[in-house]
């Protein structure tokens, strides 16, 4: 049993893993450079934005992939206990906020996946230029109606997946600031 598990009181004074700590950052950081890249991609289609679209596809990948590793870590590593002077809804407000993280890590690069998988231009997915990137299975040879179905579905959860990104970011931030 470690020191937190046999002595309560010492909740929230433990340390996460260097992997846990070292995927935390590399994923915020992705995450707030896929946010700058965003804001690049609108406007006429030049070769900086085709350049920059597939930088964002890439990291979105990569975050993905990252995110998909973290929760994997955290099933088999469970956080540290919180802190016994959190009240009940500061509990449940930090546990709605990691699971809305985990569920924006994983959807957002999904339904990106999808409206590029689904889109009727057919530019495929190179990440960080070198690596083929397949679409999602079954989309790219669905009849064009179909398709743009999907490509709406994903460009829908994206844009709501993005809004969603800023009030956790927020809650995470200021629950941070709060308990140091």
């Amino acid at each position: 049993m470690t020191d937190i598990a046999s002595d309560p009181a010492r909740a929230g004074s433990g340390r996460y893993s260097t992997l846990a700590i070292v995927l935390h950052w590399l994923i915020a950081l992705a995450i707030v450079l896929q946010i700058v890249l965003s804001g690049r991609m609108g406007g006429p289609h030049t070769p900086q934005v085709f350049a920059v679209t597939q930088l964002h596809k890439s990291i979105g990948i990569t975050i993905l992939l990252a995110s998909l590793l973290r929760l994997g870590w955290r099933l088999v590593n469970p956080p540290l206990p919180m802190p016994a002077t959190l009240g009940r809804w500061e509990r449940a407000l930090a546990q709605a906020t990691h699971v809305g993280f985990y569920v924006v890590m994983i959807a957002m690069p999904l339904t990106g996946w999808l409206m590029v998988s689904a889109s009727r231009i057919r530019i495929p997915t190179l990440l960080y230029g070198v690596v083929p990137w397949p679409d999602v299975p079954g989309i790219a040879g669905l009849a064009p109606a179909s398709r743009k179905v999907w490509q709406a579905i994903g460009e829908n959860g994206h844009g709501l997946i993005a809004k969603l990104i800023y009030v956790l970011l927020a809650l995470h931030v200021a629950g941070a600031l709060k308990h140091q």
